[in-house]
């Protein structure tokens, strides 16, 4: 057999904080072959991106320690390395795509500065060189008119852009192994489809191995020729991914191919009262330009949509980032101006300021996409749920407020008994439950839900399906869904709305959507969502 590039045994890592240890990885072992690309799989906190990490040392030490383990690379054992030997392999030998391209990368310098950092540390290029390369590898990696982009600044590019420009830096000094730390996590599912094709293609042509690390089984399935399954510190199961995905052995791994969100939505009634309608909802964002700044022209955000969300039904609507899901969802909600009419409840509401609106806010509650950054990291739990009944419930006795919280905790599936814990000490999955408890708490009638399952593990999101579904069998909820997870849409949606661009592009019932398809850019966010290898990736413009 020939030597493996990557020969990773027995790598143990340990995090000592305030006298406390947390054991995170404990004495795993896999190889990569040359040309191979490994997957190594598990949920939040089963120690897949902290093992990754360790091979280039990228941990925080001295908090981050290895009881045990050496890494093999070349002959060289990098644990072992000093920091001039690491610096060598770092963006040479190995080198890295980091999970979210937006916090990875520098906002304060343009692309060119960014990419042409690496090839003036690592091979001293001059200006002239490192423009010329680097408009290559913005090519290389799919980036249209790349001249036009050298200028841009990281918030100026799209998440898929961002993601590209990534791995052009990682791709900079053809590397021999790439780390591909969940690099398509945020992404559209046709963007990511665009991304795994791009990464499969770039591996091939560079002679290139792969480490590629997700919680989306998915996705392994797409890249990986062998997977290794991470569960609590420890890698439980590992074999080609064909006969982990035809026979897997362990119960973990068992579980996680059975995670994805499933069930169907409460049956529609057609009679049941509309409680949020907007009818030619439009949002246009000015664009100003001159030394006067004059509107020279406008983004078309939201151009005059048709919506209508009944009670204990849920409305899903699907698009890629930049599509007016999310700004739908906002006008809607009145919390952005908007043009046309909205009525809630029968009543209209498109004429009232942010302050009349104030009194409805009880009965119209949003769930975000990010919870730990909607939730105060200063305030606990009790605060945080009690809030919104300290403004509109103010004659609550302190009593009975907490009584409240208490009952919104147990119903979203929390212990009580956590409630003056802060964020920071819970799960995504449970921090998700709090978002959700902090609405329901007031007892509203409609709840829109922006993207709130695209950041956890496939099992919370399915965990999050069924309490969510289940809550609106309790109440008779109105939801308002947003989101690019289609496959999260179809468990919940009874109605959905294709947007691009600002406008609806395709709807009706979620059957007939999702199974029969009537325009070329729905069947290529079905294709790309529900059988990624044949997703038509060139549909959607980057």
């Amino acid at each position: 057999m020939t030597e493996p590039l990557l020969s990773v045994r027995d790598l143990s890592v340990d995090f000592t904080q305030g006298g406390h240890v947390t054991h995170a990885v404990r004495t795993i072992s896999f190889d990569i072959g040359a040309r191979e690309t490994v997957a190594l799989v598990g949920e939040s906190g089963s120690g897949k991106s902290v093992s990754a990490l360790s091979v280039l040392k990228l941990l925080q030490y001295p908090a981050a320690s290895h009881p045990s383990g050496q890494i093999m690379f070349g002959g060289q054992d990098l644990l072992a390395a000093s920091d001039d030997e690491l610096r060598t392999v770092r963006g040479n030998d190995i080198s890295m795509i980091f999970q979210e391209p937006m916090t990875s990368l520098n906002p304060l310098h343009p692309i060119e500065k960014q990419v042409g950092e690496v090839l003036r540390l690592h091979q001293g290029m001059g200006e002239a060189d490192q423009r010329a390369r680097t408009l290559e590898l913005l090519n290389q990696v799919g980036i249209r008119e790349p001249e036009k982009r050298l200028g841009a600044y990281p918030h100026q590019l799209s998440g898929g852009q961002r993601q590209r420009v990534m791995i052009a830096m990682a791709l900079a000094n053809t590397p021999r192994l790439l780390i591909a730390d969940e690099p398509t996590t945020a992404l559209d599912v046709t963007v990511q489809a665009q991304i795994l094709e791009l990464l499969d293609d770039l591996k091939r042509q560079q002679d290139m191995s792969m480490l590629f690390i997700t919680h989306d089984l998915g996705i392994v399935r797409r890249i990986a020729d062998r997977v290794c399954v991470m569960t609590d510190g420890e890698i439980v199961e590992t074999g080609p991914t064909e006969a982990i995905f035809g026979d897997p052995q362990h119960v973990y791994t068992r579980h996680l191919l059975a995670a994805e969100p499933k069930g169907q939505p409460p049956r529609a009634d057609p009679d049941a009262p509309v409680v949020m309608e907007g009818d030619q909802i439009k949002v246009w964002f000015p664009i100003k330009k001159g030394f006067l700044r004059k509107t020279v022209d406008h983004v078309k955000a939201v151009d005059g949509i048709d919506v209508t969300v009944r009670a204990g039904q849920t409305l899903g609507v699907v698009g890629e980032s930049g599509s007016g899901k999310t700004t739908l969802g906002l006008a809607l909600s009145r919390l952005i101006s908007s043009d046309g009419r909205i009525r809630f409840a029968g009543e209209a509401i498109d004429a009232r300021s942010f302050r009349q609106m104030r009194p409805l806010r009880k009965d119209l509650q949003i769930v975000f996409q990010d919870p730990f950054g909607s939730l105060s990291p200063r305030m606990s739990i009790a605060e945080i749920v009690a809030e919104g009944l300290a403004i509109h419930e103010p004659g609550l006795s302190p009593d009975e407020r907490d009584d409240r919280v208490v009952a919104a905790l147990d119903e979203v599936g929390l212990d009580p008994e956590t409630r003056f814990r802060y964020p920071h000490e819970f799960s995504g999955g449970q921090r998700q439950r709090i978002a959700i408890a902090r609405a329901m708490v007031l007892k509203p009638k409609f709840l829109m839900l922006d993207e709130p399952t695209s950041a956890l593990d496939m099992s919370v999101q399915a965990q999050v399906v069924d309490l969510l579904r289940d809550l609106q069998k309790r109440h008779n909820l109105a939801y308002l869904f947003i989101s690019h997870d289609l496959k999260v849409v179809r468990a919940l949606a009874n109605h959905v709305i294709v947007m691009r661009g600002g406008l609806i592009v395709e709807q009706g019932s979620a059957d007939t959507i999702f199974d029969a398809p009537e325009t070329d850019y729905t069947r290529a966010l079905m294709a790309a969502a529900f059988d990624i290898k044949t997703s038509a990736a060139g549909v959607v413009s980057q």
